[in-house]
């Protein structure tokens, strides 16, 4: 009776086996045939296109009188160092497109920005006060179009106007995004 149990130990544990690797061949055979090849592309892509990234600039559109992104590629290493700096700049020099409307005041220059936690100051020359205060929406789209592109930057939630270096009554709040946007 033993020597039963042990020839058909011995014959289980040999089907096991064979069986075993038949199935490990068979996947590996099988793998091999699946084995995607590394995608190469038609073109290269340059250093140049390779340091390059796509910024929004909210400028007013000409035909619907609404506040409208004009999208810029900059290079990288442009925008790493001073982020709000490049920017504002690139909003005081206007739009590259015709559809769209310039929103800073002419001569209007950027001395300096800062962050203080999720906060950007941006301290603009006497010339920022150059717009038509007749009109109460051309302060509000200058202020929309300065929040809605500085606060595409993650770390940036709202933004604070200064003049010279100072507060001013006109541009006196703490701007940021409505929620309802």
């Amino acid at each position: 009776m033993n020597k039963k149990i042990v020839i058909i130990f011995t014959i289980l544990l040999i089907i096991i086996l064979v069986g075993g690797y038949l199935i490990i061949n068979y996947f590996k055979t099988h793998q091999e045939e699946t084995i995607v090849e590394e995608y190469t592309p038609e073109e290269e892509i340059t250093e140049e296109q390779n340091r390059q990234t796509i910024v929004s600039l909210y400028f007013l559109e000409k035909e619907t009188n609404e506040l409208a992104p004009e999208a810029r590629l900059v290079d990288i290493k442009e925008i790493m160092n001073t982020p709000y700096d490049k920017l504002v700049n690139m909003l005081i020099e206007g739009p590259k497109n015709e559809k769209y409307i310039k929103l800073m005041p002419d001569n209007t220059k950027l001395n300096k920005t800062y962050k203080e936690k999720d906060m950007v100051y941006l301290d603009f020359s006497s010339d920022f006060l150059n717009y038509d205060k007749k009109d109460a929406s051309v302060k509000q789209n200058i202020i929309d179009s300065l929040v809605k592109t500085l606060t595409q930057l993650t770390e940036v939630n709202s933004i604070k106007i200064l003049i010279d270096g100072e507060e001013n009554e006109e541009f006196n709040e703490v701007y940021s995004l409505n929620v309802d946007e």
